[in-house]
């Protein structure tokens, strides 16, 4: 059934009806549960009893409290279990009964070793979907390697064509591995309910993180393959389009540009009063850009050399040519158009005794959107509801094996939970 608003029902969300059992820690793995919590899925998080996902201790943390994972694990429930104990493991079967699908990113071997395995897990629930992400995947040579996003982006081949070509090797400034592998994860999720849908069957999704990053890296494979070309660093250049680059402004702005068409770069040429570049043999078309790309750029930057940044933006919106600001946080905190997307949102958060803004549900549906129900919760927040309340098992017998029935108030750097 829909709620009822003063507008009338409200459809359910779009995920209402499935259940995660999410048994995995850091990034990767955690991200793509939380995809499927912004559409309304039911996340139950199992934890470490006392220290919690790694991703408590990550990164910048305000009064003891960890604020990515508040990010990450954002519309779940924390339950506290040892899965290397009898208990953990009884729960995590328990668990596993009635959901639709478990995530997690143990290095492949571990889950086989607690005896949680895909055929154990699934003998009373053959509908079950298990999603494994690993750094090199279940099978493979180096299946067994442990591995993680850093790792991901230079084995992909990200690392090699990124910077410089005098300089070395760069690796981003941010999860890039793990951020793409937690969006396919999600995807990968979909279409394993879809097929599950349709037979009843579950299955198991075996997700590399290096492999989402592979495939998005371009044409490089087929460029090898029937070519022989392997792509060299190039600062911010693309080896299949010219001009693309970041150009700065008279007053100090730095803007990011691309010529994707023809018809596009000659809008550039026209808002930058240069249509002698269209003419220039160099420039004509994008095959010759691309051999003659640092001479475009030159040309370029002389052009928006002459321009202030307001003035830049009046013109290329004058002539549709396509220009963006480089934008820091603080500047996108400002910017209009990403309040009216509502694309960042505040969220009331009782363990930092305020709101918390952060990156809001990607993607708008008309009819049954996505909403952020909570801030990722303090460790073993819903132990009681769960443990006791979901599956029956006696406080006692949890207090005994160290799993607290409510969420301690004292807090720990970056951990949230003493």
């Amino acid at each position: 059934m829909s709620d009822v608003s003063d507008t009338g029902p409200v459809p359910k969300p779009a995920l209402a009806d499935v259940r995660v059992l999410d048994i995995s820690n850091f990034l990767a793995a955690p991200l793509c549960s939380m995809f499927l919590a912004d559409f309304g899925a039911d996340v139950v998080k199992i934890e470490q009893p006392g220290r919690g996902d790694e991703i408590r201790y990550w990164g910048h943390d305000k009064d003891g409290v960890g604020l990515y994972y508040k990010v990450v694990n954002r519309g779940k429930r924390s339950v506290t279990a040892d899965l290397r104990t009898p208990l953990g493991v009884e729960i995590v079967k328990r668990l596993a009964r009635d959901v639709d699908v478990v995530v997690e990113n143990y290095r492949p071997g571990t889950l086989e070793r607690w005896g949680l395995d895909y055929e154990t897990l699934s003998a009373e629930n053959p509908g079950l979907i298990l999603v494994r992400v690993s750094g090199f995947g279940q099978t493979g040579p180096n299946s067994r390697r442990p591995g993680f996003g850093t790792l991901a982006e230079a084995y992909a081949g990200y690392a090699h064509i990124s910077g410089h070509p005098d300089g070395p090797p760069l690796l981003p400034a941010f999860g890039l591995a793990d951020s793409t592998t937690g969006l396919m994860a999600a995807y990968l999720t979909m279409v394993a309910l879809h097929e599950q849908r349709r037979t009843g069957r579950g299955q198991v999704v075996d997700l590399a993180i290096y492999e989402t990053l592979l495939t998005l890296l371009g044409p490089q494979v087929v460029d090898y393959d029937q070519l022989g070309i392997v792509q060299q660093r190039a600062g911010s250049r693309l080896p299949f389009t010219a001009p693309r680059n970041t150009y700065r402004t008279r007053d100090g702005k730095w803007v990011s540009m691309a010529g994707s068409a023809q018809s596009t770069f000659e809008r550039i040429c026209a808002a930058l009063e240069a249509p002698e570049l269209v003419q220039d043999p160099r420039f004509a078309e994008n095959r010759e850009r691309l051999k003659n790309a640092a001479a475009l750029d030159v040309e370029l930057q002389k052009a928006i050399g002459r321009f202030d940044f307001s003035d830049l933006q009046e013109r290329f919106l004058h002539h549709q040519a396509t220009v963006a600001p480089v934008n820091d946080i603080a500047a996108i905190f400002r910017d209009e158009h990403m309040a009216a997307r509502q694309n960042i949102v505040a969220l009331e958060d009782a363990e930092l005794g305020g709101p918390l803004r952060m990156q809001n549900v990607v993607g708008k549906f008309s009819r049954t959107p996505g909403a952020i129900r909570s801030t990722g919760p303090r460790m073993g927040e819903h132990n009681r509801e769960v443990l006791v309340g979901r599956l029956g098992i006696d406080a006692e017998r949890l207090r005994a094996a160290g799993i607290r029935l409510e969420p301690a108030e004292d807090k720990v750097a970056n951990g949230g939970q003493a």
